[in-house]
């Protein structure tokens, strides 16, 4: 996200604020632009929301009428008829994106129609913009706003404390509000249109986190306020309030004259922050405590009962603080308002091996807790957890007792029983909302049925999307949960990117030609595995990722990547060592002549080519980058967004989005010569991400997508001519806040996709589809994939059937190149017949082959080009093989290596790679174990990838290598290697059936079925 630099001094007013309000949902600006296009935007469904839910709260007097609040992501009211929540603040937008933070929320237990909230974002120098108090008389349909003389917080530290905002029980047109950054306690006596600061409250909080980093050196201020309703009627003000203040040595304090003076109560616990605070119906006020401010922190706490009216305070925590078990604060705080004295408390971070839920009958004299250790591991659990809404919520981790996966949750400070039903309890965490509907059976020592309950929600933080031509429409690199790969935009995703492991994808990329193979960057946890890498590989579109076999020496990974348009190089602009090259991701190699930090971009057809940018400069390479050269081209900004890309199908042609709103320029630039110049477009005003999607009917360049300012009026914008024309296709009620990407779909006319900070993936399409252009029958061709030997002993023609509906055939192509008919592939009625001699042209690998038609899509032969064309023994390398196994089945396979240095210089052992192609028999995760190396076995690496499409014998194949610990082979030397494989769950393999098995062989003896690679070239062996 952009973030706002330039300093504001904070005001500090004690007069009443009067704002005008603006009705209606659009806040961000109404006047026209370009003309508009309806559009459907839905979310792309994650099932789980994906981010932290701070805040839940239930009116009291109308049962489910339910809010959530998030930190980035805007608000949510509940939808009973089908247990989902709708999202409340999609009219924020580019301009006021700040707007999406919510700090507090507060439903009005009178007039069930009035919903209130504070929102802001952040309170930091980047951010110019003061808060809000946002009001509803719709219940958030629509809103009115009055603006605060200071900024809010919903994304700083102790967001997770609350609420804040309140409304009088008793009369609904006063309102209060606790502030942060010192501004004290805020009161409005007219529903929320206008303000003034409470002078005679005496402590406006003195808490910062930590005053050397600017996100955290804020002060926390005011933590929660509640009314004890019994000191007040219907239509009179309550004159009892608690609010509680981010001090340790005095935080709670009490007016009894409805606000007019203020006393901190006697003998109040001192040394913690109060989270929560909430007065039972018999008088007694719960507080949770916690050593430090939250989400994320916390190591002590306890939690406290006042009696109202005898002034007694009382530890009730169910660990005390002076426990050497309690390692925690205490967060979420729950009442059941039917049962007096049923009160739930949660830990805030009790991060292993899990949080804990605890619960009371009592008023906190004896508490049972949601589990117990049962023996160390073992744990006796009162519940059981049903994830199967999102199922990724294991994140792709099976831990060892007593850790298990998924967790209850963490950073647990929304907890709440359901005001109208004991048996409700709704909880939120770091990743989703989590309820129950039978929470009294844990009376009964009977386990209580916990499940997603964020049907509806959704709150990543996107970092980049693809669509690739085949295979998956959409693949997202996302913060926090790393990323989805959705086979159906309406559907959760069974897991997350796994293999490797972290927890955000900050770049994904494809290889143009050959979309199955993919690659992303992140930052691992190295402290967890010091093998771990930062870098990912995929050969099945996105479905499976192992890890890559090196990576930049030192790295902490991240930044960005690109992959070359046949899949075959890398270059990895890394977050912090600058930027490299490989083949294959085997080894690294520093690139020249482009500075770090640069964002980088593969050219779309040459798989040579490679782009990048950095203030304001163009870098291309066109040796696989392994070096740049800057490009003469001028007028690009220096600072601010900036997003670079370039058009699939066209070799050269860039689109570049970006500026800085400040200091400029800002806008959209294009260029046709491999950024040699670029030409500004005169018609969009700013631009901050460019996009391509499949071209409209009659038009032979891609649809493009852009996140612009045209004609005075954010928005996004299509054009379907090149930029010459835009059109909106979002409206007010769709902003979004800030959107960090958008892109086409090169399948789908019209499709869009956005990624935004916080609000998840958004898709739409034409309202009338198609964008206003009748439907047009597809062609299709069968079969869609192939395969070609280069062996001239089984080269041979491929038939490709054409069902035209009506279409004709126009084209075949092959990246930029068009084929020429009559030799390159002749044509007889609906049968295309590819010739021989030219796929004998092709390259070793994939090949994706595009069938162009008078109308509708395209369709693609995607062909597998391989040569079983058998190495000679005597070249550089020699492997002969035997397998230790035969038994045709087995939970293990065995093969074992003899390799020999056939050549006349030493060999270094880490340009070597040793491949075993076999069939998986099942899905399972596999383990590699070498048993014994000449070697050394900790200087022999395993790696295993998926053939996609599968070959015959070989679905799955076996990379063996090694370290540069491994040193040398010198000439005429040999080395053995003995390895086996197995599954997780041990199954068996089927090995007779596999392509590199050998039967017969008791000893080591030449075999051609297993490869060898010296620096990436084929050196022995035939491949399947």
């Amino acid at each position: 996200m952009k973030r706002w630099m330039s300093k504001l001094r904070i005001l500090s007013l004690s007069v009443a604020i009067v704002t005008a309000s603006l009705g209606g949902l659009g806040m961000a600006g109404t006047s026209e632009a370009a003309p508009s296009e309806a559009y459907e935007w839905k979310s792309v469904v994650t099932g789980g929301g994906g981010g932290f839910i701070p805040g839940i709260i239930f009116n009291e007097s109308e049962k489910d009428l339910i809010y959530a609040r998030t930190d980035i992501g805007g608000a949510y009211r509940w939808n009973p008829v089908d247990s989902s929540w709708t999202p409340l603040t999609d009219f924020v937008g580019w301009d006021d994106w700040n707007n999406n933070g919510v700090d507090a929320l507060a439903s009005d237990p009178v007039d069930p129609d009035r919903v209130y909230m504070a929102v802001g974002t952040y309170t930091n120098s980047w951010v110019k913009d003061n808060g809000y108090i946002f009001r509803s008389t719709d219940r958030g349909d629509t809103w009115e706003k009055t603006e605060l003389p200071f900024k809010v917080g919903g994304n700083m530290p102790g967001r997770s404390m609350g609420e804040r905002l309140v409304v009088d029980p008793n009369d609904n047109s006063i309102l209060y509000f606790g502030a942060r950054s010192g501004n004290g306690l805020w009161k409005s006596t007219d529903s929320g249109v206008t303000w003034s600061e409470v002078t005679s409250f005496p402590n406006p909080g003195n808490y910062v986190e930590n005053p050397a980093n600017e996100y955290t050196s804020d002060i926390i201020g005011l933590a929660w306020i509640t009314f004890d309703e019994t000191s007040g009627s219907a239509g009179q003000a309550s004159q009892t309030i608690y609010v509680g203040v981010a001090d340790k040595s005095e935080s709670i304090y009490r007016s009894t004259d409805g606000g007019l003076t203020w006393t901190a109560v006697p003998g109040q616990p001192t040394g913690y922050l109060p989270h929560h605070g909430k007065m039972d119906v018999d008088g007694s006020l719960y507080i949770t405590y916690s050593n430090g401010a939250g989400p994320y922190d916390g190591t002590k706490g306890d939690v406290w009962k006042l009696n109202t009216a005898t002034g007694v305070w009382k530890n009730i925590s169910p660990v005390p603080s002076s426990s050497s078990d309690n390692y925690y604060g205490y967060g979420g705080l729950a009442i059941d308002a039917q049962e007096p004295g049923t009160i739930m408390v949660a830990t805030l971070n009790s991060w292993w091996p899990d949080a804990i839920l605890f619960r009371s009958k009592d008023g906190g004299d004896t508490w049972t807790r949601i589990w117990d250790f049962e023996g160390y591991p073992d744990r006796k659990f009162r519940y059981t957890q049903d994830i199967s809404a999102a199922p990724w919520l294991t994140f792709g981790v099976n831990p060892a007792p007593p850790e298990i996966s998924p967790k209850l949750g963490w950073m647990i400070a929304a907890l709440e029983i359901d005001p109208f039903d004991s048996d409700r309890l709704m909880y939120g965490t770091g990743a989703t909302i989590y309820g129950t509907n039978n929470l009294t059976d844990w009376d009964e020592d009977k386990k209580i049925n916990i499940s997603v309950m964020a049907k509806g929600i959704e709150e990543t933080n996107v970092m980049d999307l693809i669509s690739p031509p085949s295979g998956a429409n959409l693949l997202s690199a996302l913060g926090d949960v790393a990323g989805f790969r959705h086979d159906d935009l309406t559907k959760a995703p069974a897991t997350m990117f796994t293999n490797p492991n972290y927890p955000s994808t900050e770049s994904i990329d494809f290889a143009e030609l050959s979309p199955n193979t993919m690659v992303r960057v992140g930052k691992a946890d190295y402290t967890v595995d010091p093998n771990a890498r930062s870098i990912g590989l995929s050969s099945d579109g996105g479905k499976t990722w192992y890890k890559a076999s090196a990576e930049p020496s030192g790295t902490a990974g991240g930044g960005t990547v690109a992959i070359s348009a046949t899949g075959n190089r890398l270059v990895w602009s890394t977050s912090d060592r600058g930027v490299f090259h490989s083949v294959g991701g085997n080894s690294w190699t520093a690139s020249t002549g482009i500075p770090a930090g640069a964002k980088v971009i593969s050219d779309r057809v040459n798989p040579s080519k490679f782009y990048g940018f950095a203030a304001g400069k163009i870098y291309v390479s066109v040796n696989g980058g392994a070096s740049f050269t800057v490009s003469p081209a001028t007028g690009l900004p220096a600072s601010g967004n900036s997003d670079l890309d370039a058009v699939p199908g066209v070799e050269g042609e860039l689109w570049f989005a970006g500026g800085n709103e400040e200091e400029g320029p800002y806008g959209l630039w294009h260029s046709t010569d491999s950024g040699a110049t670029f030409t500004k477009l005169a018609n969009v005003e700013e631009a901050d991400s460019i996009g391509f999607g499949k071209a409209a009917p009659g038009q032979s360049v891609v649809a493009l997508y852009a996140v612009a300012q045209i004609d005075g009026t954010r928005g996004f914008f299509r054009s379907d001519d090149g930029g010459t024309n835009w059109v909106r296709i979002n409206d007010d009620q769709h902003q979004y806040a800030r959107v960090t990407t958008i892109t086409g779909d090169p399948r789908i006319y019209g499709r869009v996709y956005l990624g935004t900070n916080g609000r998840g993936i958004l898709y739409a399409d034409p309202v009338n589809g198609n964008g206003g252009t009748p439907t047009v029958p597809n062609s299709t061709i069968t079969p869609v994939t192939a395969q070609f030997d280069l062996n001239v002993d089984h080269q041979a023609n491929i038939p490709v059937t054409l069902t035209l509906n009506g279409n004709t055939l126009t084209s075949i192509r092959n990246g930029n190149a068009i084929l020429v008919a009559g030799t390159d592939y002749t044509v007889a009625g609906n049968q295309v017949v590819l010739s021989k001699n030219y796929l004998a042209t092709l390259s070793k690998g994939a090949a994706v082959l595009t069938f162009q038609f008078s109308a509708g899509n395209p369709a693609v032969l995607n062909l597998t080009v391989k040569d079983t064309t058998v190495v000679i023994p005597g070249g550089t390398i020699r492997i002969e093989m035997y397998n230790g196994t035969t038994a045709a089945t087995g939970s293990s396979i065995t093969p074992k290596f003899r390799l020999t240095n056939t050549g006349t210089t030493p060999l270094h052992l880490s340009d070597v790679k040793i491949r075993y192609y076999y069939t998986i028999d099942g899905s399972q995760p596999q383990n590699f174990f070498c048993d014994w190396a000449a070697v050394g076995s900790a200087n022999v690496t395993g790696t295993f990838s998926s053939i996609n499409p599968a070959l015959p014998g070989a679905d799955h194949v076996l990379e063996v290598g090694f370290k540069a610990t491994a040193g040398m082979l010198n000439a005429g030397q040999s080395t053995e290697i003995q390895t086996r494989f197995s599954k997780d769950n041990w199954t068996n393999y089927t090995q007779t059936d596999d392509y590199s098995f050998e039967g017969t062989h008791t000893s080591y003896a030449d075999w051609s079925k297993v490869t060898g690679y010296v620096a990436g070239q084929l050196e022995w062996g035939m491949e399947p």
